[in-house]
């Protein structure tokens, strides 16, 4: 039975994988809380799990905050992405036709959110795909695992992907999922490693990040009208 701490795990992780919380996003404990109608220490017994999960982070006297992963903890989390889900597939002697189904619709849903230019859904259905495949093991722990790296990932993303290539990612999805109903599992990892290896490499890790960011676009002064003047002098 799910406690309010798992209850309130499980609400960050899908609106990180959603891309509802951005990096750097505080989590009030009594906020929190309040929203929950819990105490605070319940809250806090749910950020520090979060915490050793690497989706959270605390700073003394400020509180939670998700995470604003660094250069060397995006190429981390690729990396471990790459050696699970590709040896994940490598394993592979036999798919269930449900998961083979589930994966094909899941790629048109996919391609129906691209269609219409919805980046929330584009963005949180190319995170589940990877997640999804890891149902062809019905295995709980690898489940887990894969929807933890992803969410890391989707924060990396949040912070250094100027283009997320999503059509592109897809297409790699649905080629994914047609060497798996053709049995070559070898051909699905070789193209999931590729894959992984194409959205990482879409990344600006050289960029430095600006922590003043939001408080610059909030209180830069805004352009002046060019007729505002005009006005002024008539």
């Amino acid at each position: 039975m799910a406690t309010v701490p798992d209850s309130i795990e499980e609400a960050v992780i899908s609106a990180v994988l959603a891309g509802r919380l951005p990096p750097g996003t505080r989590l009030g404990e009594a906020s929190m809380a309040a929203l929950y109608g819990v105490s605070r220490t319940q809250v806090r017994e749910a950020m520090m799990r979060l915490a050793t999960r690497g989706i959270v982070e605390v700073s003394a006297r400020r509180g939670w905050f998700i995470v604003e992963p660094s250069a060397a903890d995006a190429r981390a989390a690729y990396e471990a992405r790459r050696l699970i889900e590709a040896g994940m597939l490598r394993a592979l002697t036999q798919i269930p036709p449900a998961v083979l189904a589930h994966l094909r619709a899941h790629v048109e849903e996919e391609r129906r959110a691209l269609a219409a230019g919805d980046v929330g859904s584009r963005t949180c259905l190319l995170g589940d795909f990877h997640i999804h495949l890891a149902e062809a093991f019905a295995n709980p722990l690898l489940i887990a695992i894969l929807r933890d790296l992803t969410a890391r990932t989707m924060l990396v993303s949040m912070l250094y992907q100027s283009d997320q290539h999503a059509a592109a990612s897809s297409d790699d999805h649905g080629r994914i999922v047609a060497l798996l109903e053709a049995g070559d599992f070898a051909g699905a990892a070789a193209l999931m490693e590729a894959h992984i290896r194409d959205v990482e490499r879409g990344l600006d890790l050289g960029a430095a990040r600006d922590p003043l960011a939001g408080l610059r676009a909030i209180l830069s002064p805004a352009s002046p009208d060019p007729s505002s003047s005009t006005k002024a002098r008539r």
